[in-house]
């Protein structure tokens, strides 16, 4: 229960890149693309339009470790036809260190496309990576991300609430049963107890579960 909780915690606090940017600070890019010469070509026109090209990858296979050792803000990914193992790639990154997605495809098959939205991607793109198209698409992506993660943050709090609720009632159901105590006494001695230790209520009740 206490990883749920730091898990929660993670999320609520996220990347940079969810929290409110100044104009002035640079966005930090990284790039996946196989084909080097269309990657400096967006590399030139990201350049141009204030953002830094942190690192170009040339596929998926290790996204998370490129992410976190760069710092990337966000990442797009230019793949003409992205495979299970590329899009398994981003997956592992929404799970582990969620950042903005751009995948610009030249493929549309709609079940490509669900199944790239249900890895994370933020936006899905058809008919290639123009460099002067990227960096409108990414401020879109961006704003979506951050809606996105705002509702996985509210869906995180809203679980924990529930598992903690829950888990004072079995604390309150065990301390009747043991002490013959009324529901309302059983809670005002679970409070009693929580305000001698300075925990949560919660946190009160899992000790005492624990302890059964």
């Amino acid at each position: 229960m206490l990883r749920r909780r730091r898990r929660a915690r993670r999320i609520a606090s996220g990347p940079r890149c969810l929290q409110p940017r100044a104009r002035s600070i640079t966005l930090r890019v990284l790039l996946v693309d196989s084909d080097l010469e269309r990657a400096a070509a967006v590399q030139a026109g990201l350049a141009a339009t204030g953002c830094v090209v942190v690192a170009i990858a040339a596929g998926t296979e290790e996204l998370t470790r490129h992410v976190r050792d760069t710092g990337a803000d966000v990442i797009v990914c230019g793949l003409d036809d992205p495979s299970r193992d590329e899009l398994e790639g981003m997956r592992a990154l929404h799970r582990d260190e969620p950042r903005p997605v751009v995948l610009f495809a030249e493929r549309a098959e709609p079940d490509q496309i669900e199944a790239a939205l249900a890895a994370g991607v933020a936006a899905y793109v058809v008919e290639g990576m123009a460099p002067a198209r990227v960096r409108p698409v990414i401020e879109v992506a961006i704003r979506r991300f951050r809606a996105h993660q705002a509702l996985r943050v509210e869906l995180a709090e809203a679980r924990q609430g529930l598992e903690d609720r829950k888990l004072v009632d079995q604390a309150k159901a065990l301390l009747m049963q043991r002490h013959r105590l009324t529901e309302p006494e059983a809670y005002q001695r679970l409070r009693r107890m929580a305000m001698d230790r300075g925990l949560r209520l919660p946190v009160i009740a899992a000790q005492i579960m624990d302890n059964i």
